[in-house]
């Protein structure tokens, strides 16, 4: 991946700043400012600092250029998105995705409820049954973060993005209708995943800027790094809820990203999943095999769209 700051330049020369002012305002160190000229990888966290100071977003002052062309699948998904292919895998995927992802965190819609909403944009509802709302919201917001991912598979993780995909899944749930559960934020009060402590609010920023720093500064990526990125990502357990989620959307952007076939996981491996989540310390192989598990599950759904992963 190669790095083109053309934006910043035209921006700081639109706004009048000169990049030694900009370095000074923000102690960006003179070798740093060499990168921006010689287009090398500069750190997420100096170009998200940058951001905030000119106002602007990310893609306004830096562009990627992808030497490797994307996958296979990565493209079927974009033109089918796009074109909002019916029985596609795009489609097959959007209900499997999202189905599994909110069944396994307690959601009561069935698969068929699932796919009924993303077909048709409507719930249909048994007489002597009730449907949560929320879980209705979340996923009509869940496919709404699926075509995110897909959108931005080839862009780095940042935490923009990652705060981007909160907003996305918990807006107009009840839970953003409480001030301090912080939609679209890191959260403001202490939360456990599986009784166990994760980071207190107030180290949540250094955290997640840690993770980000490490697996963004790869040479190169293999299917283990991503789960071991999701595995720091839900210990730190960054927002008020809905981490699990957000966790699964990334590694699925993540494989897309990277050329590695994405994964699912339902019912049948929920407790091998959160098994090897808990015991990755001791038995980090015991996760990845579930999470290989749950990509040859997906496997199957490209063998039948005849859509090449080996």
């Amino acid at each position: 991946m190669a790095t083109n700051y053309n934006g910043l330049f035209k921006t700081l020369e639109n706004k009048d700043i000169t990049l030694s002012k900009l370095s000074e305002d923000l102690n960006i160190s003179s070798a740093t400012r060499a990168k921006f000229k010689k287009g090398e990888y500069v750190s997420l966290q100096t170009l998200e600092s940058i951001c905030k100071y000119l106002n602007v977003k990310l893609n306004d002052i830096v562009s990627f250029v992808f030497v490797d062309s994307p996958s296979l699948l990565l493209m079927r998904l974009k033109e089918e998105m796009e074109h909002k292919i019916k029985g596609s895998i795009y489609h097959e995927t959007q209900i499997l995705m999202t189905y599994n992802s909110n069944h396994i965190e307690g959601s009561e819609l069935t698969a068929d409820q699932t796919r009924y909403i993303f077909e048709t944009n409507t719930i249909g509802l048994d007489r002597d049954k009730t449907i949560n709302v929320d879980d209705i919201i979340e996923t009509q917001n869940h496919f709404r973060c699926i075509d995110y991912m897909i959108k931005t598979a080839l862009e780095p993780i940042t935490e923009i993005l990652i705060k981007d995909l909160h907003k996305i899944l918990k807006t107009g749930t009840s839970d953003s209708k409480l001030e301090w559960f912080n939609v679209g934020e890191y959260k403001k009060r202490p939360n456990t995943v599986g009784g166990i402590e994760t980071s207190k609010p107030a180290d949540v920023k250094s955290d997640m800027s840690t993770i980000l720093g490490l697996y963004e500064n790869k040479r190169s990526y293999s299917f283990d790094d991503i789960i071991e990125f999701h595995y720091k990502f839900e210990c730190i357990h960054p927002f008020q809820d809905g981490n699990g989620r957000i966790g699964r959307l990334i590694t699925f952007k993540e494989c897309l990203r990277h050329g590695f076939v994405p994964f699912t996981i339902d019912e049948d491996i929920k407790l091998f999943y959160y098994r090897g989540l808990k015991e990755w310390k001791n038995e980090n192989g015991f996760l990845i095999n579930t999470c290989l598990t749950g990509q040859d599950k997906y496997k199957r759904l490209l063998d039948i769209y005849e859509i090449d992963y080996r």
